[in-house]
């Protein structure tokens, strides 16, 4: 039985590109999760007067146009680096 040495650095380059992957994946959420609590953080001290058991419509309007105007930030800046990006701008 002889061993294969191409196919075993095979396998374990296999390994290692996937285990990136499951790292990068890891990375994007742990990314997602701080920008939901910086979102949490700023719109909770920008909208709430006074803490209650509910939320009045104005606090509730202000904490849903806070939120839309971070995620809508976000995503523009987003696609802006990913133009530059695929044209080639960022090195």
């Amino acid at each position: 039985m002889a061993f294969d040495l191409s196919s075993a650095c095979a396998s374990e380059n296999a390994e290692a590109s996937e285990l990136q992957r499951m790292i990068a994946v890891e990375h994007q959420k742990a990314q997602f999760e701080a920008q939901v609590h910086t979102f949490t953080d700023v719109c909770w001290d920008k909208c709430m007067d006074k803490p209650s058991s509910k939320l009045d419509s104005r606090t509730e309007t202000c904490l849903a146009s806070c939120v839309e105007r971070f995620i809508d930030t976000t995503l523009t800046i987003t696609n802006r680096f990913t133009h530059m990006a695929q044209k080639g701008g960022m090195h």
